[in-house]
């Protein structure tokens, strides 16, 4: 057990860095490739952020079921406690300490890549009502389509569709669709294109998890044995599937 939980942790830490790489140093070619045009800019950044999603649901999923968010793993425990399913309360803490690491690290790294400093706090504000409005719309959307494809048997669509969903909630959310804690705060060190201010960081972070609770009202109104499905978020992990030595 302790191995498989080490296996999928990492999985998460360096899925969820790989993320937050690929929205801030896309971010950060965006700008340099198209100074002068926001709209370009955000198009680029939603472009190579959905498509990144996607290949990394696909290599990690099978592994962890590549949550790389820590809402979506607090919905993963939540609805599947009481059936046995999903994640533990202590494999939740350990997935949500991988994430938020993770998130920064891919911060770094894509600092690095542009030959930025290492670590400089953003000082883009992100603030509002509408923001947080958006934040709350983009996070249920992200978590009822998570657990949908999870009850429905549609796994295999996850990579493709979340990536779809992020992509286009870039566009249709004032916020550009932040939609996961973890990211949230690994994008506090980047002062470039994607980043957000430290200070706005508990507004997003309140409105995630709102946007989560919502999720799971809709959740238990339209799958109600969403709970059932919980060991197929996103993908069936592969460690879960064996746990004996």
């Amino acid at each position: 057990m302790r191995l498989s939980l080490v296996r999928r942790t990492s999985a998460e830490f360096v899925g969820t860095a790989l993320l937050v790489t690929a929205v801030v140093g896309s971010g950060i070619a965006a700008a340099r490739l198209s100074p002068g045009d926001v709209g370009l800019q955000l198009l680029e950044n939603a472009i190579a952020t959905a498509f990144a999603l996607g290949a990394l649901i696909l290599i990690f999923g099978p592994v962890s079921g590549a949550h790389l968010n820590p809402v979506v793993s607090a919905v993963d425990w939540w609805l599947g406690r009481r059936s046995g399913t999903g994640l533990t309360g202590p494999n939740l803490a350990a997935y949500g300490a991988a994430q938020a690491t993770g998130a920064i690290a891919g911060a770094v790294l894509a600092n690095l890549m542009f030959d930025l400093p290492a670590t400089t706090w953003s000082q883009t504000d992100r603030t509002g009502a509408n923001l947080w409005l958006a934040e709350v719309v983009a996070t249920a959307g992200l978590v009822v389509l998570v657990f949908a494809l999870a009850r429905t048997g549609r796994t295999t669509t996850a990579p493709a569709a979340v990536g779809a969903y992020i992509g286009a909630a870039y566009w249709f959310t004032s916020s550009t669709s932040f939609a996961n804690p973890a990211v949230t705060v690994g994008r506090t060190v980047s002062d470039t294109f994607a980043g957000i201010a430290p200070t706005s960081v508990p507004g997003f972070v309140i409105a995630q998890l709102v946007g989560g609770l919502l999720a799971v009202a809709a959740l238990a109104a339209w799958y109600p044995d969403a709970g059932r499905a919980a060991d197929a978020v996103l993908m069936p992990p592969l460690a879960q599937e064996s746990e004996t030595p």
